[in-house]
């Protein structure tokens, strides 16, 4: 599939982000969240499983490369001549104008014909539709790329923690000369703890951002879809 247009990417997610909403698409990266200071551990007990922490609950936001990649999505799946978008672009440029909604919409459709675009409205509803089912097929993408990431990362260090922590229960009933080895290990064991609240916490929040941003992108074409069927009969 060729490249997508990135200018015709930026029109895009130019319809669906607000240049002067926060954190979204402006160039300004998004606020991070309070760091929590993490609790001070006791010391280990040679040879007993150590409590690790559990992640901080994270809260999704839009993110501007998701916007960005969702726009490019969307902009390699733009078939030639008038659709949805270009419906869009027109119903976007009508809405600093002070008209009702119904209007708007009611004078984007004349625009829209008058450009050369199809007379049947369900070439809007059926264009625009297709663009959702781009944007389900990135997330199905997506979410299996966030499974895989899961597995490599969290689940070998799980692996490496629970072999760890079989040899500690070995080693502790074994000579004193091995102690030196069961520290070594409890040390590793605290630092894994650390590590896989931090993978999880930062694949989690990528993930809360991609679903928020797929949300708002679905969610703007599914109102135009009903709008369209509303006021365009």
């Amino acid at each position: 599939m060729p490249e997508p247009d990135k200018s015709l990417g930026q029109k895009i997610l130019n319809f669906f982000i607000k240049e002067e909403g926060p954190n979204v698409a402006t160039g300004t990266p998004p606020t991070a969240a309070p760091t929590q200071p993490r609790p001070v551990a006791s010391a280990p007990t040679p040879g007993q499983p150590q409590p690790q922490p559990a992640p901080a609950v994270q809260t999704g936001e839009i993110d501007p490369k998701f916007a960005e990649h969702l726009a490019n999505v969307l902009a390699q799946n733009n078939p030639p001549g008038p659709d949805y978008f270009e419906f869009r672009e027109t119903l976007r440029s009508l809405s600093n104008l002070g008209l009702p909604e119904d209007k708007q919409f009611q004078a984007a459709w004349a625009s829209f014909k008058a450009l050369g675009g199809s007379t049947d409205i369900s070439t809007l509803t059926k264009t625009a539709n297709q663009y959702i089912a781009a944007l389900n097929t990135d997330r199905e993408a997506f979410t299996k790329s966030v499974e895989a990431a899961l597995a490599e990362r969290v689940g070998g260090l799980q692996n490496e923690q629970k072999r760890l922590q079989t040899e500690n229960e070995a080693l502790a009933r074994q000579l004193v000369e091995i102690q030196q080895k069961i520290s070594t290990n409890n040390d590793r064991l605290s630092a894994i703890g650390g590590d896989i609240a931090e993978q999880s916490t930062k694949i989690t929040q990528n993930r809360q951002s991609y679903d928020v941003t797929f949300a708002h992108f679905s969610e703007q074409i599914k109102g135009d879809i009903n709008k369209i069927s509303q006021y365009l009969k």
